[in-house]
């Protein structure tokens, strides 16, 4: 049975799980309120400002960039690499190496092609997950590419490390949600040279805190924030009133 003081510091760590829970719902609903009352414009109108668009992915010039796990073409791509670490009781999952390229691509609708920034942004696309242990190999690509980065997968005893390999990428021709800060392009000359753009890229704003790609539909977006916001906000603020109400009594103040 646990200690009186055992239940004090779980009661610590949940009011502030609690809160951060309270606070993630709370900025996914402000998010959600966003999306739903920006209105989608076409990239030949763009104003300056927070902005809101939806076209396809198009690499920018000379770009060639291949994702690490699936080798597939791609404007942007983010991978992560997890080893499963046993604790006594427990085991998680510890970060090995993560990386990303692609800072830049282009958007691009039936009236223009506008250039986006990915610098700051929240990028929500789907992912590809392998994972390998003992008996269990990875695929060919992530054998080199461990094997490149002097990335060890046994243990002392020769023992496969049980590893997860997550990969997000955004494929050219992929349809993307924007919604970010339009401002000066400050590669206007090689992006007209290609492409015949205005002076605008989209980005990060100063002073606009939203910065958000997806490969899903604004529908898919705004359903998929709602679903979670009811579950976050209540169920976050309960654990952190339920926690604080511990912590009181153990404390002597309630």
């Amino acid at each position: 049975m646990p200690s009186s003081f055992s239940v004090f510091a779980y009661s610590v760590v949940g009011l502030f799980l609690g809160i951060t829970t309270f606070f993630v719902g709370l900025l996914n609903f402000k998010r959600k309120r966003l999306i739903e009352n920006i209105p989608t414009s076409k990239i030949r109108s763009l104003a300056m400002g927070l902005v809101e668009i939806c076209g396809e992915a198009v690499p920018v010039k000379n770009s060639n960039m291949i994702s690490p796990f699936t080798r597939k073409r791609c404007v942007y791509y983010r991978y992560t690499i997890e080893r499963l670490v046993n604790s006594g009781k427990y085991s998680r999952w510890v970060k090995v190496k993560a990386g990303h390229e692609g800072d830049f691509f282009f958007v691009r609708d039936d009236t223009g092609t506008v250039l986006v920034s990915t610098k700051g942004a929240i990028i929500d696309v789907g992912k590809k997950e392998f994972d390998s242990s003992f008996g269990k190999k990875p695929n060919e690509n992530i054998t080199k590419f461990l094997s490149k980065h002097e990335i060890k997968t046994k243990d002392f005893f020769g023992f496969g490390h049980r590893m997860r390999f997550r990969e997000y990428i955004i494929e050219p021709g992929d349809k993307v949600y924007v919604m970010g800060s339009a401002g000066d392009n400050p590669f206007l000359e090689d992006a007209t040279s290609v492409y015949g753009v205005n002076d605008v890229m989209i980005k990060k704003g100063k002073n606009d805190k939203i910065f958000y790609i997806s490969d899903k539909s604004e529908k898919d977006i705004i359903k998929t924030l709602r679903s979670g916001i009811f579950i976050k906000l209540f169920g976050g603020g309960a654990l952190s009133v339920g926690c604080l109400w511990v912590i009181l009594i153990y404390l002597g103040l309630f």
